[in-house]
């Protein structure tokens, strides 16, 4: 693999720590024996680029019901993208589409106009204890394309670029990083990527990108001199370039891109830039409007109150 490019100032430089804009730890909530880690929004942070909801979902081993299943639900004005590290689930929406997410694959769901979906443990699985642990990230759309036609893509583990060096590994899941690009089209300028790293590697952090965050899933890293753990999410101040370093065996996410064109509203599974827009999305679900998910049309998620 090649090596990533190093910017100037490099690690110890105690100004970059300066360049650290807020530090996000996840609201936690136990569903019994499992843990659900709402990262975005956050009151620090409310999006990082176009990414507006980001949640990890274990780690744990799990007995596998129907209490793990997520029902049919809808969503409008945004994009879904599903990454895991551990376990499977089958998308199914209301565009036709079924398909099993693996470990290192990607799930790529264009709501737009409105589409609805559920997420669930393969058949197979019932009944068994299976390892689960994986990230949930929500992308806005921009406003000329909220109200895009629904789509659904995946792509396979092999698609997706890998690189780095120096004990340093990235795997691109989305958008463009270090002069690589995924195979899954967006609609915005933004990257997300899974980064290991071995104890004491180094990780540039491109000042490419105009917002830019790294979550850390395992580990610690170092920024100037100060440290962050697991479970933080580290937000950069837009501008020069940064180097973290790795103090263990360490897990990223890294996540960000160019701003968005103002800002958006979220209610329960609703984005968009327009509050009237999401009154008519409520009385679109709660007046049963939007289509049948494909191979799951019995149950549905009832819109809160």
């Amino acid at each position: 693999m090649r090596p990533l490019p190093m910017p100037d100032p490099g690690f110890g430089d105690a100004g970059a720590a300066d360049l650290i804009d807020a530090v996000v730890v996840p609201r936690t909530k136990d569903l019994g024996g499992f843990t659900v880690g709402r990262v975005l929004p956050a009151i620090e942070r409310r999006m990082v680029g176009p990414f507006i909801l980001m949640d990890q979902a274990g780690p744990a081993e799990i007995l596998m019901t129907e209490k793990f299943d997520v029902r049919p639900h809808p969503h409008i004005g945004l994009a879904t993208v599903t990454y895991i590290h551990d376990g499977a689930f089958v998308h199914r929406d209301s565009i036709g589409n079924e398909q099993t997410i693996l470990p290192g694959e990607v799930n790529w769901m264009t709501a737009g106009s409105g589409i609805a979906h559920s997420e669930r443990g393969p058949r197979e699985f019932r009944g068994e204890r299976h390892k689960l642990f994986g990230f949930q990230t929500w992308v806005a759309l921009p406003r000329e394309h909220e109200e895009a036609a629904p789509t659904f893509t995946h792509h396979g583990r092999d698609a997706l670029p890998v690189f780095g060096g120096d004990g340093a590994t990235v795997r691109l899941i989305v958008g463009s990083l270090y002069g690589e690009r995924s195979p899954v089209e967006t609609f915005s300028d933004m990257f997300y990527a899974d980064v290991t790293l071995e104890a004491g590697a180094r990780l540039p952090i491109d000042a490419g990108h105009e917002e830019r965050a790294a979550y850390v899933v395992e580990g610690a890293i170092e920024v100037g001199g100060d440290r962050f753990d697991a479970t933080r999410l580290v937000v950069f101040k837009p501008g020069d370039s940064l180097v973290v370093r790795a103090l263990a065996p360490t897990r990223l996410m890294l996540l960000g891109g160019e701003a968005m064109d103002g800002p958006r509203h979220i209610w329960w599974n609703f984005v968009s830039s327009s509050k009237e827009r999401i009154e008519e999305a409520k009385n679109d679900w709660k007046l049963g409007r939007f289509d049948k998910v494909f191979g799951d049309e019995e149950e549905f998620i009832p819109m809160p109150d």
